[in-house]
């Protein structure tokens, strides 16, 4: 961590409320980038993603007397993100329509597989999006992201065997949704 960062959080943290402002701007222009990409990476909508950063960083702000500087930043805004992304997707519909631009990133690798169709896709993502919430961010996260399984537990704030358990039932979930729809993974 570098010093100006570390100066940072001590004045986010204790400093006077104009020196904890200026911190505060000071964080959110070091860490928006990070934060967005994480975000992001689990709600897979730009706009929306953009609105959850400014929720987290609200959030951020409105807790920063429980900020432990002990656990560093990152961890702590990582998992306010994982919230504020969370606390969105339990308050959608549980089988949102998927817009055209979700859909065209669900395209297959320039390689590509001629089995795999648009429909097959677009089924996929479906059955996706009828996860329980808690269940579709730790496999995007854990599976179509491939991260640690140890970051997705410390964002998640779960142990990793609960990490595990959670993409076991997803993937399970998703293989009997998709034979519903007469697709054999």
């Amino acid at each position: 961590m570098r010093s100006d960062d570390s100066n940072a959080l001590s004045q986010f943290r204790q400093g006077s409320p104009e020196a904890a402002e200026a911190a505060f701007e000071s964080l959110f222009r070091l860490h928006q980038r990070a934060v967005y990409g994480w975000i992001l990476r689990i709600v897979r909508n730009p706009s929306t993603a953009e609105e959850l950063t400014v929720e987290t960083f609200w959030r951020i702000h409105r807790a920063r007397e429980r900020f432990d500087p002990a656990r560093g930043f990152e961890g702590w805004a990582r998992q306010i993100a994982t919230r504020a992304a969370f606390d969105w997707m339990r308050a959608q519909p549980s089988e949102s329509e998927l817009s055209t631009e979700i859909c065209a990133e669900l395209s297959a690798p320039a390689t590509g597989d001629p089995a795999i169709t648009a429909e097959i896709r677009l089924k996929t993502a479906l059955a996706f999006g009828r996860l329980a919430p808690k269940l579709r961010i730790a496999a995007t996260l854990a599976v179509v992201e491939e991260l640690p399984q140890k970051e997705v537990a410390a964002a998640l704030g779960i142990s990793v065997a609960a990490v595990k358990l959670r993409v076991f039932r997803a993937l399970r979930l998703l293989r009997n949704d998709l034979k519903k729809q007469g697709i054999t993974p």
